[in-house]
């Protein structure tokens, strides 16, 4: 088999299953050139496109920090493939990360933790798998951002997922906490384009992979949600293909040719209140198949932890990411309230 053969997802699984490999097949520690550049396989799930003269831009494409999540892995192992296949040519740095492989083997959102609640430092707290893997991810992704050539770079992070439930709005990004900075007309430019228009603001410090790279590496960061998690297989890829096209196009193309930004394209929503599952007797008063993004009339039970209840306090009020599931002192539930473009500082 010839090494541009390879799939990359089978060799990831299999550094991770303990499956054996050929030495024509195992891509552990190797380069494989490309026209323009080459892919270092720095380890398993964590492949490199360094362009032999690199434009301006460090862009990071993770997908699987939830193993289940199947339209990213896929999005991300095609990109790869493309690459390793001379079809696409990366001109930009590129970093991609098959975040959680042993949850992937198993077909789980997680094995132990939910890798996305342990970022930032979070990793310090355990000494699971999970905890391991999250603290190397945080290495790889410095490591690159910190070997890029000197000069003036943008960094780039898009942090890939689908939604456990159904969505009003399919496809939405998390735009992480700015602490005061602007958010960019840029950016929500390239995620509409993505066909992601509906944009979430985290109002606060967090541990999920995105607002790591924000804080830690000034990077553009975002957790893009793009459907629902299905099986491999029965992802409908054409609800994708304007985002696999601007993911291709961003690493492929010196500058981007983007439209003006048009406020009128994007919807915002703001983070009205986290509601943490404290106790073992928590519940959620609606339906497992209410989509996110579902309004509820005030004074509505959301949810009881324990003796405390918790009710739609405002006009407008809509649910999203709700899971009743979580572990103890974890988020159950956010509620958002639709914010005009306008009130936002924009740069």
């Amino acid at each position: 088999m010839k090494r541009n053969n390879v799939d990359v997802l089978e060799w990831t699984l299999a550094g991770y299953t303990g499956e054996s490999l050929s030495e024509e097949q195992d891509l552990i520690n190797q380069e494989l050139t490309y026209d323009g550049g080459r892919l270092i396989f720095q380890d398993y799930g964590v492949i490199i496109a360094e362009p032999e003269q690199p434009s301006g831009k460090d862009v990071v494409y993770s997908c699987a920090v939830h193993g289940d999540e199947t339209a990213p892995i896929e999005i991300v192992r095609d990109m790869i493939h493309s690459i390793m296949q001379g079809e696409l040519k990366p001109v930009q740095r590129t970093l991609f990360l098959i975040a959680n492989p042993a949850a992937i083997a198993i077909n789980k959102r997680f094995v132990d933790m939910n890798m996305n609640r342990l970022f930032n430092g979070a990793h310090k707290k355990g000494s699971t798998p999970e905890h391991k893997r999250a603290a190397n991810l945080e290495h790889y992704i410095t490591s690159f951002y910190n070997d890029a050539p000197k000069g003036q770079r943008r960094r780039f992070h898009y942090d890939l997922h689908t939604a456990i439930r159904d969505s009003q709005y399919e496809k939405f990004a998390v735009y992480p906490f700015t602490h005061g900075g602007p958010y960019k007309k840029e950016q929500l430019t390239f995620l509409a384009e993505c066909g992601v228009e509906t944009i979430l603001l985290n109002q606060a410090p967090t541990t999920t992979f995105s607002y790591y790279s924000v804080r830690n590496h000034d990077a553009d960061a975002f957790t893009v949600e793009l459907g629902k998690v299905r099986p491999f297989g029965e992802n409908d890829r054409s609800k994708f293909a304007a985002a696999e096209t601007m993911f291709k196009r961003l690493i492929s193309e010196e500058e981007l040719d983007l439209p003006e930004f048009d406020a009128n394209r994007t919807r915002i929503f703001d983070v009205c209140r986290t509601i943490n599952r404290t106790v073992e007797d928590f519940t959620l008063h609606f339906p497992d198949e209410v989509a996110n993004f579902t309004a509820f009339e005030q004074g509505y039970l959301l949810a009881t932890d324990g003796s405390k209840e918790y009710y739609v306090e405002q006009a407008g009020e809509r649910i999203i990411f709700p899971n009743a599931n979580v572990a103890l002192g974890q988020r159950a539930l956010l509620t958002v309230i639709d914010m005009p473009v306008e009130r936002l500082k924009l740069v």
